[in-house]
């Protein structure tokens, strides 16, 4: 089937709030299940990282047959070798657990040299043509091993190597792998910055009926001698760009079926009301 087939048939999930391996047990971290009871409808995007597993906040999730999205924490898309039986194996009993509706991870470097627990790191792709058709080839595979929708997200970094817009880069590759896209619109403005673009540049053009998830997440701006960059820090603390990039994004995509509020390590308050005016920014953009 093609992405438009394949489209038709996935959820609208809505609002949903990210985690990770051991995110609610830090001291003022959130409550997935508490915020789950003041929204019924959330769904939860769950980062794995096969070799860690599923912690008990997330099983608990799945143990109630609630909603999720798998989030990929460890897998380099352009590396055939990446998806090995080990590895595939451990996300085939991930999913078994979770049930989720499809899966989506930045698509760039989670680990350099062979996969190890000390070799975990995340960079972007490198932005050139030539890096379109291997990751492409990965983003097949994976959604063929799996059946599942595979959405690559714009990655974050504080240095992009490439001539390619971001956009350019994921509009290509969604092209190129007949899929959906995960866009993070704070990603998005980190890159935007360290590029020295306009908020807007590489909109043109860009497939906007491929954009299936959105994120939205506080950040952090730093400078040191003269150099400004984004701290993806996923707080509660949204910077204005950020907010702006957000309307701009689901303005355009008439095809999202998700927004996720990457919050996980922030008390239940602040998280709730950022939710809250994600929500409210996406009803206006006409969800």
């Amino acid at each position: 089937m093609t992405f438009a087939d394949r489209l038709a048939a996935l959820p609208h999930l809505g609002l949903g709030i990210s985690t990770e391996y051991g995110a609610g047990d830090r001291p003022g971290a959130l409550d997935v299940a508490a915020l789950r009871a003041e929204r019924p409808d959330l769904f939860l995007e769950v980062g794995v990282e096969v070799a860690v597993g599923l912690d008990p906040h997330a099983r608990a999730w799945a143990a109630h047959g609630w909603p999720t999205t798998y989030h990929f924490l460890d897998v380099n898309l352009d590396d055939p070798e990446d998806l090995d039986p080990r590895w595939l194996s451990g996300v085939r009993e991930a999913i078994e657990t979770l049930r989720p509706a499809w899966l989506c991870g930045d698509a760039g470097l989670w680990h350099f040299a062979a996969r190890d627990r000390g070799h975990m790191l995340l960079l972007p792709p490198i932005l050139t043509p030539e890096a379109v058709a291997p990751m492409a080839d990965g983003v097949r595979a994976l959604r063929e091993a799996t059946g599942l929708e595979v959405l690559p997200e714009t990655p974050p970094g504080t240095v992009f190597v490439g001539p390619l817009h971001l956009l350019d880069f994921f509009g290509r590759l969604a092209e190129a792998a007949d899929t959906g896209v995960l866009l993070d619109v704070a990603h998005l403005a980190m890159f935007q910055r360290a590029r020295g673009h306009a908020l807007l540049d590489g909109f043109d053009g860009f497939p906007w009926d491929r954009v299936v998830e959105v994120h939205v997440a506080g950040g952090v701006l730093h400078e040191l001698d003269g150099l400004a960059w984004i701290e993806d820090a996923h707080g509660v603390e949204v910077l204005p760009e950020v907010w702006a990039l957000t309307d701009a994004v689901l303005g355009r995509a008439r095809q999202c079926r998700a927004v996720v509020v990457e919050a996980e390590r922030n008390p239940l308050p602040a998280v709730s009301a950022l939710m809250t005016a994600v929500d409210a920014r996406w009803a206006r953009a006409g969800r």
